[in-house]
């Protein structure tokens, strides 16, 4: 049994909130108008100041802008500056900002060692109830983003939200959707297994997901999805320490990025570094930090960034 669970040492960068979709369960977005997007030198500074020795990637989440708006371009600009901004000082960029043409994603490829997106559930009545509202959570436009990130050879992160009223099939389903994929492109790195967690700013009653069934869920995943595959569970999710260790027994590889906040649910706080020793090592795990490109896809990254990976894979502590 392998006994080493990795994370990514992470900082989650918003350029903004604002978000045309309105999912009934987020905790994320503010209206269209309504909020404060940060500019390229709020970015600057925000980036000068973290630890470059400590911390190897940088998240970018952001709202998403419609297709055909007018400030879809400038928007597209900002994520771009951002990841520009990270990689000059030594950060590695992985961008989650919704789905994307394909010339958008061959633009942020050059700036990426990694991107993400969700696929949530692959069923479509889920967008006649929590996604009603939410017109890019479409599965089949979803499932095209899988399928283009692969074909433009993109390593690749996605997952399953659990607790929006999915069933067992809807789980298998879906994980057989992302293994067909893999199996065709060979590019995902790994498969986040994320629970909802009730906040204060959801509009729906949804109460959050059942943590006993976890454990099941991950050993499913692990029989379905390709070996080689990370199964990923946020630990601030699954607060509860023998709980944890039992997701990990049941089959999860993978913490996820450890960020000062988790900004997809801030009222959870992710523990810290050695907070997580204090759990895992006593119960014979160890705590390995990773980059958000895994090593069997550098060769896929441009001579710029496998440099950029060459550098930072020295920069690595691995104790805080």
């Amino acid at each position: 049994m392998n006994t080493v669970i990795t994370y990514s040492s992470c900082y989650t960068v918003v350029p903004t909130y604002e978000c045309f979709n309105r999912c009934s369960y987020c905790n994320f977005r503010v209206d269209p108008g309504n909020g404060v997007s940060r500019t390229s030198l709020d970015i600057f500074d925000l980036l000068q100041k973290l630890d470059s020795e400590r911390i190897i990637e940088i998240l970018i989440l952001s709202g998403e802008v419609h297709p055909a708006s007018q400030k879809r371009a400038v928007w597209f600009t900002k994520i771009q500056e951002t990841c520009d901004i990270a990689l000059s000082f030594g950060f590695l960029p992985h961008t989650n900002v919704g789905p994307l043409r394909e010339e958008e994603m061959k633009q942020l490829k050059k700036v990426n060692v990694s991107m993400g997106l969700m696929l949530e559930q692959l069923d479509p009545k889920f967008m006649k109830t929590v996604h009603q509202n939410a017109p890019s959570k479409e599965p089949k436009l979803r499932l095209e983003q899988l399928e283009l990130a692969g074909k433009l050879k993109i390593p690749f992160t996605t997952g399953l939200l659990l607790g929006i009223g999915e069933t067992t099939s809807d789980i298998i389903e879906s994980l057989k959707a992302i293994a067909q994929i893999h199996q065709k492109w060979g590019h995902i790195q790994e498969v986040i297994l994320q629970p909802h967690s009730v906040g204060s700013q959801q509009e729906a009653n949804i109460p959050s997901f059942d943590p006993e069934k976890l454990p099941g869920i991950i050993a499913q995943t692990k029989k379905i999805l390709p070996e080689g595959v990370a199964i990923q569970i946020p630990p601030n999710l699954v607060p509860e320490p023998n709980f944890l260790l039992e997701c990990l027994d049941a089959g999860a590889t993978d913490l996820g990025g450890i960020s000062p906040i988790d900004e997809v649910n801030p009222e959870y706080p992710h523990p810290t570094h050695k907070s997580l020793l204090t759990i895992l090592e006593p119960a014979g795990w160890s705590l390995k930090p990773r980059l958000p490109v895994y090593p069997q896809y550098y060769s896929w990254l441009s001579p710029e960034l496998q440099q950029a990976v060459r550098l930072k894979k020295k920069s690595l502590i691995l104790e805080y």
